[in-house]
């Protein structure tokens, strides 16, 4: 049977999410995780529903796309469909061809797992490679040791605190307390949590939301951000380890987060609270 490219629609949030559970392994490459359509969902169920696609074969979902934006799509891969020719051969179409409903004309970029098909297809059509992104991931095994600050668990009473702290570390930021809610209402927020570590003042100087993939699977940090009035004081580092224990709580088997590699403070940060660099993987772009 043929590939079939479709849309979930909110009633397939659910199967999407556990499909991405289910692709998520400390020995595969870093890809699409089920925290990034539940950080999406910060936008509302509707729109996580619009921005996701999905190519299906005989009723299985073999691929999972999720438009980051209206000129990227960030992909996840059946670990057994990586390497098939007809599932990467269909994907370069849809991604090529704006009337599919994927990308638009101009510039688009594609982020794909390291050693998928598709990546060497599109090299071969001429797309390039742009800005690298660093994996890091940490393994839980072991406990991870204290973070040295107060942290606190943020519940749907405490959410201003989570909204305030993200505003103040991202410029531009519409994080709202009415988005926090519209996220936690998501299928990948049970097993998500949201963080806020305070300093000796009492401070909310920073926070972070983690994202469960189910025991025994990697999770995901995202995002982790410092209040911009209280860097440069261990913070950084601080919510990054408290971030590993309670995904180590939940059951994963390793913490991971992908970071531009321009961005040279936060893998230091991350290194230093124990996170491994993984080798640096390029979106694919086509320019316009």
């Amino acid at each position: 049977m043929a590939i079939a490219l479709g849309k979930p629609g909110v009633d397939g949030l659910n199967e999407t999410v556990g499909v991405l559970r289910e692709w998520q392994h400390d020995r595969a490459p870093m890809q699409l995780h089920p925290g990034d359509p539940g950080w999406f969902h910060r936008l509302g169920a509707e729109a996580t529903a619009a921005a996701l696609r999905t190519w299906k074969r005989d009723g299985r979902i073999l691929a999972v796309g999720l438009l980051d934006g209206p000129g990227l799509l960030r992909l996840a891969i059946a670990p057994d469909a990586r390497r098939d020719e007809e599932l990467a051969r269909r994907l370069v179409e849809d991604v090529t061809e704006p009337e599919r409903g994927v990308l638009p004309d101009g510039k688009v970029c594609v982020e794909a797992p390291a050693g998928a098909l598709i990546r060497d297809l599109l090299a071969e059509g001429g797309w390039n490679a742009d800005e690298p992104w660093t994996p890091l991931r940490r393994d839980l095994t072991e406990p991870v040791e204290d973070p040295g600050a107060r942290i606190e668990v943020i519940g749907p009473d405490r959410a201003h605190g989570r909204t305030a702290v993200h505003r103040a570390a991202f410029d531009g930021s519409s994080f709202t307390d009415e988005r926090w809610h519209a996220m936690a209402a998501g299928p990948g927020y049970a097993d998500a949590r949201c963080l806020v570590a305070y300093d000796d003042r009492d401070d909310a100087v920073a926070a972070v939301t983690v994202w469960s993939a189910g025991p025994g699977r990697p999770g995901l940090l995202e995002p982790m951000g410092v209040h911009r009035e209280h860097r440069g004081h261990g913070h950084g580092r601080a919510i990054t380890l408290a971030a590993a224990a309670a995904l180590r709580e939940l059951g994963s088997s390793s913490a991971i987060v992908c970071t531009p590699g321009s961005n040279v403070g936060a893998v230091a940060t991350y290194e230093s609270a124990g996170f491994r660099r993984l080798p640096e993987v390029p979106d694919l772009c086509r320019e316009a």
